[in-house]
């Protein structure tokens, strides 16, 4: 009885806190002008409740069904797409480098003229920093892969 009653307080007081975090007006990184932290914390947290949970499912044991190689697996697709990418990497880094920079200060660029913190980080990210952005997604990716292998693989 006593372990009931402690659950359903502690569940109705987190309900409660997660509801007025999410509805309150005046956030620290709203407040300070950094749009962007506030959107990306609100993300981050949530995706890492999701990553949470996704690693929970894949580690916890079911009964599993005899393990059988798939016919249908498509490894040469699979290593033609990853060439591409790779081409399409190596496309970007060359046509980056005989280009001329935008930003020459002999006149001002859409980032420079953009009011908000949003546009300035979303700008740069996707034109100075687009390869080191590309390169870190592939990181996790395989990660996340590496992951499902670790987990799915027979002990």
């Amino acid at each position: 009885m006593g372990e009931a009653i402690a659950f359903y307080t502690l569940s109705g007081l987190i309900l409660t806190f997660a509801v007025l975090v999410i509805s309150a007006r005046n956030t620290v990184y709203v407040l300070l002008g950094a749009q962007f932290l506030a959107v990306i914390q609100v993300l981050v947290y949530a995706g890492g409740i999701v990553v949470l949970y996704l690693f929970v499912v894949m580690l916890v044991k079911l009964k599993q069904p005899e393990t059988h190689s798939d016919p249908r697996r498509r490894s040469r697709l699979g290593l033609s797409l990853s060439v591409a990418v790779l081409v399409e990497f190596g496309v970007i880094a060359w046509y980056s480098s005989v280009t001329p920079s935008v930003v020459d200060g002999s006149r001002p660029t859409e980032a420079a003229l953009a009011v908000h913190n949003v546009q300035k980080v979303g700008w740069a990210l996707y034109t100075d920093y687009l390869i080191p952005f590309e390169v870190a997604s592939i990181l996790l990716l395989v990660a996340m892969v590496g992951a499902i292998v670790l987990a799915r693989r027979e002990a």
